[in-house]
């Protein structure tokens, strides 16, 4: 029976304060860009024309307002996004490097996105999507830990493909300890998993991504698809016994690196829902990574991320000419 949703997205929706240059007094200009990785993965899904919705809580106010607006103009089905009548919507603001690395400073002590509760998750439709993608910031407290863990209980006895994203952020952490804890919990449910280069080297203590992989994999053999991001340099799949590297576009233009690792995540996806996860060969896995890097490359030209993914005939033009 075919499912009503591609894929379901369960985390954070938040607004990302970036610089966008100075006032005549010297001020520094903040621009308020929609973000947070789960609803950034679906934004790009949707421009791939897949089915998507976002399962989170923002405040019931103006940035919740704001957030509600622009992921539903995305074409995000936003019908399991709640309001929190005392807690306002989680923001971060971002620095923003020359080279495009960022800075996170985050308001959300505490905020909307921590306020979901195991008794609002929507699952029926939790039961109706081929695949489930979180992270971790949807695991930094305990109740709504819960309830992702929850969610992703009931979308994986439903049959859908679970996908993982650590996202670490350290400031949002009590300690790393805990951090690593959930982490591992993470890494032990899913079925594909997008995990940046520093992530893998905080789990395994590996800076040589082959080392680093193979521990993840003897871990968690329940892990079908690993792939390391390893910012401007590429990216890795490891998958059975094939270990596939892609280097990345470096065309210019990069202004900030946010939501870049969100787009190569929804690629993937994408890739996926048309394929499959079974019997990948060296060329499917090597498209897949070409695909998700201009993607990725091309995200990273603008700012902020609901707002600027890249339309299929941008990545494809990339593809063609390079």
């Amino acid at each position: 029976m075919e499912k009503r949703f591609d894929v379901i997205a369960l985390g954070e929706l938040l607004v990302d304060f970036t610089e966008n240059g100075t006032s005549e007094q010297g001020n520094p200009l903040l621009e308020a860009n929609p973000g947070g990785a789960p609803c950034n993965v679906l934004a790009m899904l949707q421009k791939l024309g897949k089915r998507t919705a976002f399962v989170g809580k923002v405040g019931k106010d103006m940035f919740g307002a704001q957030l509600r607006q622009v992921t539903e103009t995305a074409g995000i089905c936003m019908d399991y996004l709640l309001e929190d009548e005392l807690v306002r919507t989680t923001l971060a603001f971002v620095k923003t490097f020359p080279n495009g690395d960022r800075d996170f400073s985050f308001y959300r002590n505490p905020g909307a996105d921590m306020m979901l509760r195991s008794e609002e998750l929507p699952l029926d439709a939790l039961k109706n999507t081929r695949v489930f993608h979180f992270g971790t910031l949807s695991m930094t407290h305990d109740e709504v830990r819960m309830a992702t863990k929850k969610a992703v209980a009931t979308a994986q006895s439903a049959g859908a493909l679970i996908s993982f994203d650590p996202n670490l952020r350290p400031p949002l952490w009590c300690g790393m300890e805990e951090a690593r804890e959930q982490i591992a919990w993470g890494l032990s449910r899913c079925d594909v998993l997008k995990i940046a280069d520093n992530e893998l080297e905080f789990m395994t203590g590996e800076r040589d991504f082959d080392r680093g992989a193979a521990k993840l994999r003897a871990r968690y053999p329940n892990i079908k698809l690993l792939n390391v991001t390893a910012g401007a340099d590429g990216s890795y799949c490891y998958y059975e016994r094939q270990r596939i590297f892609v280097p990345a576009f470096r065309l210019g233009g990069t202004i900030e690196t946010t939501g870049a690792g969100d787009t190569f995540c929804a690629c993937v996806l994408n890739f996926l829902l048309e394929h499959g996860i079974e019997r990948l060969q060296k060329e499917d896995l090597t498209q897949m990574l070409r695909f998700a890097n201009a993607a990725a490359y091309l995200v990273t030209t603008q700012k902020g991320a609901i707002r600027s993914m890249p339309e299929l005939a941008q990545i494809r033009e990339i593809l063609e000419n390079h």
